[in-house]
Order: structure tokens, then sequence, then C-alpha cells
């Protein structure tokens, strides 16, 4: 019976993916935490993050995650299939439907008027990591909320090594890993 909710639970979330990964996490993040109850919010914020320093793109190695903690080995390709099988579905037909009609401006007006709702989805996803990241215990309290002052000061230098410096952004997780890390065995993060 697991078996059977992993998989159409992220079948859903395949199939329902529109731009990519990142559009996936608020989806992931609604039926893992949410419906299912398989994971605590701060859970999914580390299957995240775990997801993001592997390779591979993000909604399949959450799907990977997220099947191992659920149901072990099985579980992880059983919820990776149901990732995957409604983008290789789609991606069959679209493709057919594409080249038939690709020069028909209503297929332009479609693909213009997806790119907004993808915006917001993945918008929508890089806030919750926000959140959840941000607003931890370790910090100051403004509007009843307890914010986490390192990893605001983490956030702030790692934006400004990537958009002012150009640093490489799989450095920059690297040395964001150590600091926190180090941090953590400091007994300050």
């Amino acid at each position: 019976m697991i078996y059977w909710e992993l998989f159409y639970a992220f079948f859903k979330i395949g199939l329902f993916t529109i731009g990519g990964g990142y559009a996936s996490l608020p989806l992931i993040e609604n039926e893992v935490v949410n419906n299912q109850s398989w994971l605590t919010l701060q859970e999914y914020t580390d299957i995240v993050t775990i997801s993001q320093v592997t390779p591979g793109p993000i909604a399949i190695n959450s799907a990977s995650f997220v099947g191992t903690k659920v149901a072990g080995f099985f579980g992880a390709v059983i919820a990776t299939m149901g990732t995957i099988m409604p983008s290789i579905i789609i991606a069959l037909i679209l493709a057919r439907i594409y080249y038939k009609y690709r020069s028909v401006d209503s297929m332009q007006g479609v693909l213009m008027g997806l790119r907004p709702a993808v915006v917001a989805l993945i918008a929508s996803a890089g806030a919750s990591l926000l959140v959840a990241a941000l607003f931890q215990t370790g910090g100051f309290s403004l509007f009843g909320q307890e914010i986490n002052l390192v990893a605001v000061l983490l956030m702030v230098l790692a934006f400004i090594a990537l958009r002012k410096y150009k640093v490489d952004s799989i450095l920059v997780i690297f040395i964001c890993g150590i600091i926190g890390i180090a941090l953590s065995f400091a007994g300050i993060f």
C-alpha cells in the first residue's frame, strides 16, 4: 500500500511540475509534509539541501530521498519512477504536438502564458526555503519570529560571492557547508 501511495504522490508531483525542478519544490513540500506527513518541514528542508548538492535533478533526488525514508530502497525506486513517468509521457506527446503546430500563433501564446506560472512556483519554493533556513532558533526575535543571524549572514555573504564576485556556485555551497559544520561543532549553528 505504501508503494502505491509513494508512486501516486510523486506521479502527481511529476504531472503538475511545470518549469523544472525548482518549480516542483512547493508541490513536494505540500505532498510530503502537509498531506502525507512523511516528513517534518525541517526534514524536508534538509532533503532539499542534500538534493541540491548531489548530482541530478532536484525533483528526482528529493523523490529518491523521501522514498528511502518512507519505504527503503524499493520506496526510492517507486517514488523516482512516479516522478519521471509523467515527464516521459508528456514530453513525447508535447514533442509531437509542437513539431506539428510550432508555427501556429496560439502555440506561442500558450508558452507565453505558462511563464508567469513557472516564475510563481519557483518564487514560492524560494520563499519556503528562506523561511525554513532563516527563522530558526539562535537569533533575535522580530515580529514574534526568531531569526537566525548566522544563517542570514551566510546567505548575504553567499549572495554577494555569487552575484558580485561571480564565485562558482559549487565552491560557495562547499564553503557554506564547511562553515556550517564548523559552527555546528562550535555549538553556534
